[in-house]
């Protein structure tokens, strides 16, 4: 006899056919660059993408723009909506499928993705400034994206963890400093709203910043792919060897941190004090025992080629931006031999993310390194050349900070003047993105030519012509700059040993020469780790270093004259921002 249901088994059958079938339901779902706050790029193609159930209709609205479209076989799907004109009121992103998403004070203007390692990721609490910028740092139309640090073995498709935060006075000492610089005048600038996409990575080389398929381009470079793919090879056993040792990790950290912590604690909040106060920020404590150190992942760590290509720039990609303002090359200035490769490398790494991203030649933006005892050659001098070289990408520019270092202590790689570098950044972008016709750029020699026992050199970018100067900045207790007679220029006869020369400024040249060397036939300027130049032009810009001969970093190089004693050194970990 068939069994009879009541209507009220009925209800029971029903509320549980709804929950299975929401429970195998897909929501829509998005990558985290999309979020409450965030700023999407004008006059660009609006690339918004996620996940759904294949087949799946999603319709997403910016404002009074609307677009409907399936998700694929993989629940994937991508849609393109038209350009947002400049000046866009701020508004509301809606994504609707079975659920509905809603992002809301979203603001359209300019998106810049900052890059790069430590002196990228240094945050303003530790800028020379600090004091009297947080304070003030109080825009609303200001917005930054951290990245948490992810590395990978493939290509990423979401951010870990991440969220667009407001600027103001409570936010902003954690931010990239020279982010935050390089945002804050180009917001005083345009008056449009400005997001800064912040991935970095401290001690990490452009070869992990650089995808797979980029490191494969004709010429290959073999030793980085070599590298990768014996990591992929090894990644199963070195999984179960990770997991085991950072459990032991876990272990060991929990019982350092009973005994230390409440001592870190105390340091923490006597450093982040300090620093909002002005005051010199008071020493480490020392431990009896070190703090347990986390096991190096299967993945190999930041510095494998590509892993960081793929955890902290793939997903980004496809989202519109204006350009890249990147600060790195420390990691690769190790030898003069990788400091010369990097001409090639950085420019096959910018070439790679701007294929990636599918949007041309966007500007990429980038800053030539400081003065840092880096060790007994100038392989420093050979990687600022090669940043110089990579200017003849389309769309490119160089904020020298050659000028910017710490001149107290030449060790640290961390120089704690960001407010010039973000500024001289933002007048690259004046003129390589907005297209203002302005002076961006410290001189840049161009040619020279003997003239009896001297050299005149030429330069470009010269602007209202060469001065003697000196740092917009430079701490009070350093050395007295230089004011009398212009220095870092050498000069060399035929054998190339070079020796001091003297250096006088003709117009929009330099004339160069030696009572040592009667037939100079090759010049150098600022060509060292540690550099003390005073040629500037009169937009206070630094000139750029430079050499006419062709010497091979192998070649034992001395040292400028008057620059101090070298020795090797490692980039240690930036200033810890405040909680």
């Amino acid at each position: 006899m068939p069994m009879k249901l009541s209507v009220m088994n009925w209800c029971w059958i029903i509320l549980i056919f709804w929950g299975l079938a929401g429970a195998l339901r897909a929501d829509v779902k998005m990558p985290a660059i999309f979020g409450d706050h965030m700023v999407l790029q004008q006059e660009a193609v609006l690339r918004v993408w996620g996940t759904a159930d294949p087949g799946e209709k999603v319709t997403v609205t910016v404002g009074a723009e609307k677009a409907d479209v399936t998700a694929d076989a993989n629940g994937k799907w991508l849609v393109k909506l038209p350009p947002l004109p400049n000046g866009a009121a701020p508004t509301t992103m809606t994504v609707t499928g079975k659920n509905t998403l809603t992002f809301s004070d979203v603001l359209v203007g300019d998106v810049w993705v900052c890059s790069g390692q430590s002196n990228m990721q240094y945050g303003l609490s530790g800028a020379h400034n600090a004091a009297t910028e947080i304070p003030k740092a109080d825009d609303p139309q200001l917005r930054f994206f951290s990245f948490t640090r992810k590395i990978a073995l493939d290509p990423e498709t979401d951010v870990q963890a991440g969220h667009w935060v407001v600027c103001s006075p409570i936010t902003a000492g954690s931010f990239t400093a020279v982010g935050y610089f390089f945002g804050h005048e180009l917001r005083q600038s345009l008056k449009r709203p400005i997001g800064l996409i912040c991935t970095h990575w401290g001690g990490t080389p452009a070869e992990s910043w650089t995808s797979l398929s980029g490191l494969q381009k004709d010429p290959p470079f073999a030793t980085y792919i070599d590298a990768y793919q014996k990591v992929v090879a090894g990644y199963p056993k070195a999984k179960e060897d990770y997991t085991a040792a950072f459990a032991a990790y876990q272990d060991k950290l929990k019982q350092w941190n009973e005994v230390n912590g409440p001592t870190m604690k105390e340091w923490y909040l006597a450093v982040n004090q300090a620093k909002r106060s002005g005051q010199p920020v008071p020493p480490r404590p020392v431990f009896p025992t070190p703090m347990p150190m986390a096991p190096i992942g299967p993945e190999g760590g930041p510095n494998t080629p590509t892993v960081l290509y793929n955890g902290m720039v793939a997903p980004l990609v496809p989202y519109a931006i204006k350009g890249v303002i990147w600060y790195q090359g420390e990691s690769n200035a190790g030898s003069g031999n990788s400091s010369m490769e990097y001409r090639t490398l950085f420019g096959r790494m910018i070439t790679d993310w701007r294929e990636k991203w599918g949007e041309g030649d966007f500007p990429f933006l980038f800053v030539q390194l400081a003065s840092f005892d880096g060790g007994p050659l100038p392989s420093w001098a050979y990687l600022r050349e090669s940043q110089l070289k990579t200017l003849a990408l389309p769309h490119t520019g160089m904020a020298s900070a050659v000028d910017l270092g710490d001149f107290l202590n030449l060790h640290n790689i961390h120089p704690i003047d960001k407010f010039d570098v973000g500024l001289r950044l933002a007048l690259a972008a004046k003129h390589v993105a907005y297209g203002q016709d302005l002076v961006y750029s410290g001189p840049i020699y161009d040619s020279f030519k003997v003239e009896g026992n001297s050299i005149r050199v030429n330069f470009t970018q010269t602007g209202g012509g060469l001065v003697m100067g000196r740092p917009p900045w430079i701490d009070p207790a350093a050395p007295p700059w230089p004011t009398d007679k212009l220095t870092g220029f050498e000069i060399a006869g035929a054998d190339g040993n070079y020796v001091p020369a003297d250096a006088k400024i003709d117009g929009n040249s330099v004339m160069v020469s030696s009572s040592q060397i009667a037939q100079p036939v090759y010049v150098r300027f600022a060509w060292s780790n540690v550099v003390i130049t005073n040629l500037y032009n009169k937009e206070g810009l630094p000139a750029s270093p430079f050499r006419t001969d062709n010497q091979p970093p192998s070649v034992p190089v001395r040292a400028m004259a008057g620059a101090p004693a070298a020795s090797t050194r490692t980039e240690p970990t930036p200033p810890i921002p405040p909680k």
